[in-house]
């Protein structure tokens, strides 16, 4: 069984556990962000590190379109999910965002420190003024104002 692991992981599993996971080269950056310790130990027995094809990376951009989970992602992950993607594998991360797409794409999704999401969901726009609720564009990666009135909008999970 294939594991892809978020920096979640990275952060928080024993260093024996991790060295038998994918990771995405970028996430040693974020994990040396947050935790120069964590980084110095992680990088002493790593995971195995993969740079994900840019076709898996297109692959992740439209998965989390079709959520509409898009805008909450950095970079970082993109290159998890779409490691996730490429290699249809189990995806062990926290981040609420990326158990969504991945449960939705059809993946194994396993928690690390969180009880993890119970369902599978989707975002619409709402306006801040009229109250309007409108699906999210999934070829922007930007909220635009309300088209009826002209308000902002915020996303909000789908009733």
């Amino acid at each position: 069984m294939v594991e892809v692991l978020d920096t979640a992981a990275l952060l928080f599993w024993p260093p024996e556990r991790l060295v038998t996971g994918i990771c995405a080269e970028s996430q040693m950056e974020e994990l040396r962000k947050l935790s120069e310790p964590r980084f110095l130990l992680v990088q002493s027995n790593p995971p195995e590190l993969r740079n994900p094809d840019e076709k898996s990376q297109l692959a992740a951009r439209e998965a989390a379109s079709r959520t509409g989970d898009l805008n909450g992602l950095s970079p970082v992950d993109i290159e998890v999910l779409a490691l996730a993607l490429e290699n249809r594998a189990t995806l062990h991360s926290d981040d609420y965002r990326l158990q969504n797409i991945a449960r939705n794409e059809g993946l194994e999704v396993k928690p690390v420190n969180t009880k993890g999401i119970g369902k599978v969901w989707r975002w619409q726009l709402r306006c801040t003024g009229c109250r309007a609720v409108t699906d999210v564009d999934s070829k922007s990666e930007n909220i635009p104002d309300c088209d009826i009135c002209g308000s902002p909008q915020q996303l909000k999970k789908a009733r």
